[in-house]
């Protein structure tokens, strides 16, 4: 079978060798093992800051689409042009495809909600990595593409995999998740550092298949799973020494993550605001920064003005193996994004007990159990910084809290995501 992805991501092409973005190949490299894979989309000659790696599975075929901006009149004329050829390619691609996989939202998902038309008896998948969130302010074409998705009229034999599940929903539209780990990245013996780096404890944690399987139900309304969670063998088994040590009061360095691109919707200069409020407060605080974007220059400018350059660090991109080892050293995670799917950072930061202080959109209520889970807040700086103090002076439910992020976060495994991609592709 041949799977025809229509996608906005770039596929780079440098000499011999295909790359796009890092997670993105590890997600396709689940679909290529049900199927090949084709590629209609926009090719790049160099990674243009992206975080790429090489794509490891063959590609039967690229279809190449011209990328166009539809934000402004400037660029309308132009844009209607390539809209137009790119239509044409998307249609003589999807005839020879035998099933069709469109990538939400972006310019080439909604032009592919409009061709897919044409094809009410194949088989389509959709991958709706945004807010699906029917009350979210959106701009225009993110909910033009939810409603042709939903629209079981114009969109047949199709099922649309969205992050949380929502009332009101059509049969096309389907509650899913994603994964970034293994259940091999669980070790028995893992340790995370402590917040006193000359110290380690090691704390036995019980392998997922080894325990119970505490199904997790994708809905807000999770009657009696909180105390499941509670007193499930893996939280028993991670014992009293869970994690790094939990931050206090007592004059030890508390240290925050933000990891994502550096624009204005991820808000990484509130982050680094609320540290520069505890450090005017007296607390002993890092934020290490990991990823590029156009707000780098704005967030180096402000960490000179502000005497921060001890307290923040820009580490740039990074791979897999340094974000994985930054979580599992660090207290919280500050990512109080503006918009989001299902956010990469949250889960993972939640996978490694680096509890997540984060924003109140798309399903991280979920996620977090309405801040059972980790703190769910708005932006305000004095709000953030009011919520940290508070789990310094109550370190035990930063721990409570910590122990049920793992639980929860650890049944989302790339083992549990290949099988349930299996499960939508037979």
């Amino acid at each position: 079978m041949n799977v025809l992805v229509v996608t906005s991501a770039p596929l780079i092409q440098i000499h011999d060798k295909t790359y796009a973005y890092a997670p993105y190949v590890d997600e396709m490299k689940v679909w290529g093992n049900y199927a090949s894979l084709s590629f209609a989309c926009v090719i790049w000659k160099e990674p243009r800051g992206l975080l790429v790696s090489t794509v490891p599975f063959n590609i039967e075929k690229v279809y190449s689409l011209q990328d166009f901006n539809i934000k402004s009149k400037r660029y309308f004329f132009k844009a209607v042009y390539k809209s137009l050829f790119n239509a044409v390619v998307l249609l003589k691609a999807m005839k020879q495809a035998d099933h069709i996989h469109l990538r939400c939202p972006g310019n080439m998902g909604l032009l592919g909600c409009f061709v897919q038309i044409a094809f009410p008896g194949k088989p389509k998948t959709a991958k709706y990595a945004g807010n699906w969130d029917p009350k979210a302010k959106q701009p225009w074409s993110y909910r033009l593409q939810k409603w042709l998705l939903g629209n079981t009229f114009l969109t047949k034999n199709m099922k649309v995999l969205v992050y949380g599940e929502w009332p009101d929903q059509t049969k096309n539209i389907v509650p899913f998740f994603t994964a970034s780990y293994s259940e091999k990245e669980i070790d028995n013996n893992y340790c995370h550092a402590e917040a006193n780096p000359e110290r380690s404890r090691r704390v036995a944690i019980h392998n997922l298949d080894q325990n119970p399987r505490i199904e997790a139900s994708l809905t807000q309304h999770n009657d009696g799973k909180e105390q499941q969670i509670a007193a499930s063998p893996t939280i028993i088994g991670l014992s009293d020494n869970l994690s790094k040590r939990a931050p206090r009061n007592d004059g030890g360095k508390i240290k925050f993550f933000f990891v994502g691109a550096l624009t204005k919707g991820k808000q990484p200069l509130l982050s680094v605001s609320v540290i520069q409020k505890l450090k005017e407060k007296g607390h002993q605080v890092q934020l290490d920064i990991y990823g590029e974007g156009t707000e780098r220059l704005t967030l180096k400018q402000y960490i000179e003005a502000n005497d921060l350059m001890h307290q923040v660090i820009l580490h740039g991109n990074c791979d897999r193996e340094t974000i994985k080892k930054a979580y599992q050293s660090t207290h919280f995670l500050l990512f109080i994004s503006q918009s989001e799917g299902w956010p990469k950072a949250v889960a993972e930061a939640m996978f490694w007990g680096c509890l997540p202080i984060t924003s109140k959109i798309s399903c991280i209520p979920f996620m977090l159990a309405n801040g059972e889970r980790g703190a769910l807040v708005n932006p305000n700086t004095n709000e953030i910084v009011a919520v940290i103090e508070n789990y310094l002076q109550h370190p035990e439910t930063y721990k409570q809290q910590a122990m049920k992020a793992i639980q929860w976060s650890r049944q989302f495994t790339m083992e549990r995501f290949e099988k349930e991609i299996g499960k939508i592709m037979s």
